[in-house]
């Protein structure tokens, strides 16, 4: 049961289902409304989620060796409603693309002077000479052959371009990222139940991951993190923000009566992220001190959402959580109050980052975008309190797209 403000009544209607080929269409209009604006003709896309968001195609990267080299890319002209799609098996995911034929195409090897030299006669059978080209990452074998990849003038970030189009999300876009967090929470309900002494920390994840792709998961975006916290921040890891260590990774730690666990995790369901944070506490219940630091982290929850509206800044935001934390920020220095969540596990807008003050002064949400919000609680001898919901904005205010309960918190 959510212990913090309850949401207003919304006219916002997300499909049970995701119609994938209408989600496609209607991002596939965003991107190009994008280019449109900054007057650019094409995208050269290599990153692997923008590359989701612009063909609709979920190309989970198994081989962390090889996805710098066999990875797909995408062209995406301004003019032209579908996006050509170099595949890095022939086979590929054309089935699942729904792409026509003449624009699904053969691997391509930019990481190379040959393959940077191939793409080029490629690309120019449908991108003209004098087209202005935004790329989004450059390999050294392109920055070799820029001039001949981009005749006209170079080319131009393509960051603030996909940016820009992936900030509102369509109705099926949010019913994606809600599929992917309840198949999480499904899983995680099994995993909690297994929380015990003497289970290690990889066999939580094991449990995860199995149960999670039996639910329909698509690809792994994070590695499960079940953090076992310090009892001070001396204790700790050192940092060079003398602050605490998140995220350290997974081990055959054996946890113990009394750990302290933050849990993150992150899946993908046709090519859209869940995020999933909670606190646990392995074989007991929260002492007092414990349940005052969680019923601190759902005061400064009411806070921020009392004031989650269209129309509010990141600023806003910010400042609310500080208030209802006696005026130091609830976040850690290296992390964030507040992150956006789509083809990326975590994307723009964002809240309380190195971005600076300007920044979150200055952005101001709209209906549509989407936040997952993760204030943490520290108060030496506890190991803190953390946990993280994903919340849309809406023309009323918001709603929620995640209910797991907190347990073993706020029920004694």
């Amino acid at each position: 049961m959510t212990t913090f403000m309850q949401a207003p009544p919304s006219a916002l209607v997300i499909p049970d289902t995701p119609d994938l080929d209408r989600m496609r269409a209607q991002t596939g209009a965003r991107l190009r409304s994008a280019m449109a604006e900054r007057g650019v003709d094409t995208l050269i896309l290599l990153n692997n989620s923008n590359v989701v968001y612009a063909t609709g195609v979920s190309w989970p990267l198994g081989d962390a060796g090889l996805s710098y080299v066999e990875r797909p890319v995408a062209v995406v002209r301004a003019d032209d409603q579908w996006p050509h799609l170099f595949l890095p098996f022939r086979e590929g995911a054309s089935s699942e693309s729904g792409l026509p034929a003449d624009h699904l195409h053969g691997p391509v090897y930019l990481e190379f002077d040959e393959g940077v030299e191939n793409f080029a006669r490629l690309v120019a059978e449908f991108v003209p000479p004098d087209a202005v080209v935004a790329v989004d990452e450059f390999t050294g074998a392109m920055r070799r052959a820029r001039h001949r990849l981009f005749p006209a003038d170079g080319a131009v970030d393509a960051a603030a371009i996909v940016g820009a189009a992936k900030l509102i999300k369509t109705p099926d876009e949010l019913s994606c990222i809600r599929a992917a967090c309840r198949i999480t929470d499904t899983a995680m309900v099994d995993v909690q139940a297994a929380l015990a002494p003497g289970i290690r920390q990889i066999d939580l994840s094991a449990g995860f991951m199995r149960r999670a792709f039996e639910l329909g998961a698509m690809a792994s975006m994070l590695e499960p993190i079940w953090q076992v916290m310090p009892n001070s921040k001396a204790e700790g890891v050192w940092t060079t923000h003398g602050d605490l260590a998140l995220p350290l990774l997974t081990t055959e730690r054996e946890l113990a009566a009394g750990d302290v666990l933050w849990t993150d995790v992150s899946i993908t369901y046709a090519g859209y992220c869940s995020d999933f944070g909670r606190t646990w506490l392995v074989g007991q219940d929260p002492t007092p001190r414990q349940q005052a630091q969680f019923r601190r982290w759902c005061d400064i929850m009411s806070a921020v959402l009392e004031v989650t509206r269209p129309g509010a800044t990141a600023a806003e935001l910010g400042r609310a959580a500080t208030k209802a934390n006696g005026g130091f920020r609830p976040w850690l220095p290296h992390f964030y109050l507040g992150h956006g969540i789509g083809v990326n596990a975590a994307e723009t807008p964002m809240i309380g980052t190195d971005l600076g003050d300007e920044f979150d002064e200055n952005f101001v949400f709209e209906p549509g975008m989407v936040l997952v919000l993760e204030p943490v609680v520290w108060e030496d001898g506890t190991g803190g309190y953390r946990s993280e919901e994903i919340i849309v904005i809406t023309e009323e205010g918001w709603i929620s797209l995640t209910d797991y309960p907190y347990d073993p918190y706020g029920a004694h």
